[in-house]
């Protein structure tokens, strides 16, 4: 009796045509779970660290939605930090580092995406700018704080809102802490996919105000590489901030009187920009 071997039966007779077509199956199957997954790869919301008081602003987005934020006015302050938080946490965790800029001389607004902390809905890409545009507004809107006064401080993930808002609204300026060039180049450092998620690296080149692009040089989840890009693709004038030992999530503690330091004379840089 005649044997047919097993990989014939799945592949049939090898060729190379057949092995482009195989692989281009592969391919194209990869991209489409990714394209589907990807918000749900890139945020990571935690489980809330803190509960709604009277310090908590919501600020509707849709209909059914709301997002919480909290707002540390600070009377001596010139110019207002508009934080965008990193993954895996939310007010209640970066509560400390708030009130370390508040005390450093500036007013801080800060909110939670939807999804983290206390929000409602689903954080993604989309939702997430909708989100920084709605605290864009609040603060222009109802609190009064010409956008001029408005500096946009993004960190790790929250880069990405922050340099979209930056790109598209007048801000006096934007800084990015830990921040990547875009969310797929963290785990493959070349265009693999069709399409990309927050691609801060082609958006920077827009931005019409001073930018400060702080790093780590030990960062372990988004290499220092992705920061000197930010830096040398930014627009005058702008400054950095690279600190030798910071990974990426202890950048204020190893920083320490140097990150004050680096805000306070961005603040400077500001000032003469005007």
């Amino acid at each position: 009796m005649r044997q047919f071997p097993f990989h014939k039966l799945l592949v049939g007779d090898f060729s190379w045509q057949k092995l482009g077509q195989l692989l281009l199956f592969v391919y194209v199957c990869f991209t489409l779970i990714i394209f589907v997954r990807a918000d749900s790869m890139i945020f990571l919301p935690q489980p809330a660290s803190y509960i709604d008081t009277k310090d908590i602003i919501k600020l509707p987005i849709a209909k059914t939605e709301q997002i919480s934020a909290i707002y540390l006015p600070n009377p001596q302050a010139k110019y207002t930090l508009l934080y965008i938080h990193g993954n895996a946490e939310d007010l209640g965790d970066i509560r400390s580092q708030l009130e370390r800029l508040h005390s450093w001389g500036f007013s801080v607004f800060a909110y939670d995406y939807r999804g983290y902390g206390t929000s409602s809905g689903k954080p993604s890409e989309s939702n997430a700018y909708e989100d920084a545009d709605a605290a864009y507004t609040y603060l222009t809107g109802q609190i009064e704080i010409p956008a001029s006064q408005i500096i946009i401080y993004g960190r790790s993930v929250g880069g990405g809102s922050a340099t979209e808002l930056a790109a598209n609204n007048t801000v006096g300026g934007l800084i990015l802490e830990s921040t990547f060039t875009s969310a797929f180049r963290v785990v493959v450092p070349f265009p693999l996919l069709p399409f990309d998620k927050f691609t801060n690296l082609d958006k920077i080149s827009k931005v019409r105000c001073p930018v400060l692009v702080m790093h780590g040089q030990s960062d372990e989840i988004i290499p220092f590489d992705h920061g000197r890009s930010l830096y040398k693709a930014a627009p005058q004038p702008k400054m950095y901030l690279w600190i030798a030992n910071a990974g990426h999530n202890d950048f204020t503690d190893v920083a320490g009187a140097r990150h004050q330091q680096a805000l306070l004379s961005f603040q400077q840089l500001i000032e003469t920009h005007r």
